[in-house]
């Protein structure tokens, strides 16, 4: 698994065995190319990667000039990992800011948010319940964690068809990459 595109490209990431599934380097690639089809660029955006598993997906955006990347994970040997793959992007001298939270998404958002994010990328466990993350989407809208009009992803296995967005967002697209498939929903606060 490599860093695809910014100051670290080509960088090698270290994964984490038995304890994540990894998101597909195909998928990697269409979900920056969607963020970067919205956004145009990371310069000066918020990023949060709930469920960080080996950090590559928030390192990828620390490598393509996000200023701020948050990770949430609480198990222990995926922290580690994603300290020693923050160490490895570090190297290159990213621009943003960087912090690992270790502790559950759920836990992650039942505090007061430290800051509001552009992005955020959700990708819990397989058998983790549609109706979980639907609760973990709507703790992110009503806990004030997300900028206006925020583009949240979400992804799940492309077996399960009965994801749904809450209320307060919008739904945009959905991809399938295989085995998973990407749902993108814009942040729409008049909707929540």
């Amino acid at each position: 698994m490599r860093i695809i595109a910014g100051v670290a490209k080509g960088r090698t990431l270290g994964t984490v065995a038995g304890a994540t599934r990894p998101t597909s380097d195909r998928a990697r690639e269409g979900l920056f190319s969607s963020l970067l089809s919205e956004f145009g660029d990371f310069l000066g955006l918020h990023v949060l990667d709930l469920f960080g598993g080996s950090g590559a997906i928030a390192l990828e955006a620390l490598s393509r000039g996000a200023s701020l990347v948050h990770i949430v994970e609480k198990d222990s040997d995926a922290q580690k990992t994603i300290d020693n793959n923050f160490e490895l992007v570090s190297k290159n001298k990213p621009v943003g800011k960087f912090h690992l939270y270790a502790m559950s998404a759920q836990r992650f958002l039942s505090d007061p948010p430290k800051e509001k994010y552009h992005i955020v990328y959700v990708d819990p466990p397989y058998d983790f319940p549609d109706s979980e993350v639907e609760q973990l989407l709507l703790q992110l809208a009503t806990g004030h964690f997300l900028k206006d009009d925020a583009l949240v992803a979400v992804e799940r296995t492309a077996k399960r068809s009965t994801f749904s967005w809450p209320q307060a967002f919008t739904p945009l697209r959905d991809r399938n990459y295989g085995q998973a498939t990407i749902f993108y929903g814009s942040y729409t606060p008049e909707n929540g």
